[in-house]
């Protein structure tokens, strides 16, 4: 297993010297692809502002300022305090700030959001709490519609169902 539990690096085989040390392109592998995934783990606590494209995921704490073309993700043991504006957001841990969604906000059952809410679309599963108040817009015809996510849970919610 390689560090930070990824796929361990391949390594090419090494050709024999006879050639003049030259190594042709079709032995080095392909890089994979670069991901445009952050996740602020959870004992970390990050200040100030947070933008740019991509998915971000707060399992701890980010106090500032959230301005993403994508998505953002609170599990459940997730903080945000300060106004988060993204494609989608989804909310299983806690929220303080207003929220601006262009797709969907997602509240689930173990999240709370203390602001107000402007989205286009927005689900509330049973036992999310909203302390604020919600502002529907319509729709605009360049804001694509993204793919509904599973559920977010914790290691304590899946052994309690188990």
């Amino acid at each position: 297993m390689a560090f930070f539990g990824g796929q361990p690096k391949s390594t090419p085989a090494m050709e024999s010297q006879t050639d003049g040390g030259q190594r042709e392109g079709a032995d080095i592998p392909e890089l994979p692809e670069p991901r445009s995934n952050t996740v602020v783990a959870k004992d970390i606590l990050l200040t100030g502002k947070l933008s740019g494209e991509g998915v971000v995921q707060i399992e701890g704490t980010v106090e500032g300022e959230v301005n993403l073309k994508g998505y953002v993700i609170v599990p459940p043991t997730g903080k945000g305090k300060g106004p988060v504006e993204a494609d989608v957001i989804r909310v299983a841990g806690q929220v303080e700030g207003n929220l601006i969604s262009h797709d969907h906000v997602q509240l689930e059952r173990t999240g709370t959001i203390n602001g107000d809410v402007t989205t286009v679309s927005f689900v509330i599963e049973n036992g999310g709490r909203l302390n604020g108040r919600t502002t529907m817009v319509p729709e605009q015809a360049s804001t694509p519609h993204v793919e509904n996510l599973e559920p977010l849970r914790s290691e304590e919610q899946d052994e309690a169902d188990s």
